[in-house]
């Protein structure tokens, strides 16, 4: 008898359907599983073969050929142990075929029959819907996360027979219901009310939230540049539901939630260390999976000592910055990963940090040009806003701090960011403003023309930073409540771009 169960497996960040068949053909006891299956899904013989057992169920002792279909996909992890167990229980008839025909089901099992958490239940989830699956069934620690596909029956179970007893009706449970609360606003255990002076750089990050702009910072050691980043997220607007499905599409498949259950609802802030390989930062490996680019989707990337990350790692990040998504391909497959997040760059001035500071003399001048030349003219170009963290003086460091919370910061940058909504007519950020659009909606009068070319003349200013300049004063305006783009909103923009003088 043949019998079939759904399941699923991941192919980066998508779930891609499986048909697990089973056919019970008679003869010598065998255990034979085809469908290009990973390491992890060989080992599930064993595993399912002690789950039904220990599980008081009757595992068919006969030639069992189980096929996971499309065949031409490889098969990862150990989400389909569930599936499989379930479809030889129906090969064998202890289940009904028929129970199985619009259910999705996924799960890790346990030698003693319980079912454990897998990666990629909400991508599973969105599958189904997408699909017209009617119910999943999921281990109880996935089952908040796949809930939040609409019009999917979601039940949570703990082990094999709880999952048997659902499917042959023994078991009434209610499906798992997700309470949609809409945005959250996060509580943060870092605020901008603890800086001290930084009132410059501040105001750099406050424009930068509020139009999605990349940012690159500059100063010594420990004039607080890392921390100035890390409080970045506190004034980000809160995720939307369909934000936060998003990032947890990417950290569930990745499996870095770190046991969280549910949605995630935080802005992902990703500060990896300059030793980082290329495959980590911007994704790959023989099956490709996201890298920091794509975990900091819809949050902040931050990249502490630019300069000393390889050359390829930063030359990489040129498509993510213009376009939004890192594509990877490999011989095995192609894929699309989404990249959506603000750049903060942080270095030192030079190699030993102290070159135009008069506190500590320099000592590497041979090196300095060199160090900062490790930066590409086409990535600098793509950093927005080049800013100076000064050390602070000693009567600052010495002062309580008094600086603005990041609560009131987030307003003024959420009221930014609904200006921009309306003017777009959907969710989107000055930052990705394509050429046409900047042309019809950064309308400059005839003092501003004149004062952008003496800009793009004076600072030898190229095409795309031009461009961004503009962007940037539109987000300026935008700050401000102004519908006009007006000349004090472009010089301070040019004050961004110092570096070019």
């Amino acid at each position: 008898m043949i019998a079939q169960a759904h399941g699923a497996t991941l192919a980066g960040i998508d779930a891609l359907p499986v048909v697990v068949e089973v056919d019970l053909q008679g003869g010598k006891a065998d255990f034979i599983l085809v469908g290009l299956p990973d390491k992890a899904v060989q080992e599930s013989q064993d595993r399912v073969r002690s789950a039904i057992t220990n599980s008081e169920l009757d595992f068919p002792f006969t030639r069992l050929v189980v096929n996971l279909a499309p065949g031409d996909i490889k098969k990862e992890g150990p989400a389909l142990d569930l599936p499989i167990a379930i479809a030889i229980l129906a090969g064998s008839g202890q289940l009904a075929p028929e129970s199985l025909a619009s259910t999705v089901l996924i799960g890790e099992l346990g030698l003693d029959g319980m079912v454990r958490p897998v990666d990629g239940a909400v991508n599973v989830a969105l599958m189904a819907h997408s699909h017209k699956f009617e119910r999943m069934i999921v281990p109880i620690q996935n089952a908040a996360e796949a809930a939040v596909a609409p019009g999917i029956k979601v039940y949570g179970v703990r082990s094999l027979l709880e999952a048997v007893e659902i499917l042959n009706g023994s078991l009434a449970i209610e499906p798992f219901s997700h309470l949609d609360e809409g945005p959250r606003v996060v509580r943060y255990e870092v605020d901008f009310a603890d800086v001290k002076g930084q009132s410059h750089a501040i105001r750099a990050l406050e424009i930068a939230a509020a139009g999605g702009h990349n940012v690159l910072m500059s100063g010594p050691p420990g004039s607080g540049k890392t921390m100035l980043a890390r409080r970045l997220p506190t004034i980000l607007p809160p995720l939307c539901v369909e934000e936060a499905i998003e990032v947890t599409r990417i950290y569930s498949a990745s499996g870095q939630k770190g046991g969280r259950e549910g949605l995630i609802w935080e802005r992902p802030f990703r500060s990896p260390h300059h030793t980082t390989s290329y495959a980590a930062v911007v994704g790959g490996g023989k099956f490709p999976k996201p890298g920091e680019v794509s975990l900091a989707h819809l949050g902040v990337l931050f990249m502490d000592e630019m300069p000393e990350f390889d050359r390829g790692v930063l030359e990489a990040l040129r498509q993510p910055l213009e376009d939004g998504v890192v594509s990877i391909a490999r011989v095995a497959a192609a894929m699309d990963f989404p990249a959506e997040s603000i750049l903060i760059g942080a270095m030192n001035p030079c190699p030993c940090g102290y070159k135009g500071y008069p506190e500590a003399k320099c000592i590497g001048a041979a090196g300095c040009d060199r160090y900062v030349g490790k930066i590409s003219g086409p990535l600098m170009d793509r950093l927005d806003l080049h800013i100076t963290v000064p050390r602070l003086k000693p009567t600052e460091l010495t002062a309580r701090p008094n600086g603005e919370s990041s609560e009131s910061i987030r307003e003024r940058v959420v009221r930014a960011r609904n200006i921009q909504t309306t003017r777009f007519n959907g969710p989107k950020i000055n930052a990705k403003m394509s050429p046409r659009e900047i042309q019809d909606l950064v309308q400059l009068d005839d003092e501003c023309k004149e004062f952008m070319k003496s800009v793009a003349t004076r600072l030898n200013l190229s095409a795309r930073v031009y461009d961004r300049l503009q962007k940037v004063a539109r987000t300026i305006a935008d700050l401000a409540g102004s519908e006009l783009v007006l000349k004090s909103h472009i010089s301070e923009a040019v004050q961004y771009r110092g570096h070019e003088s």
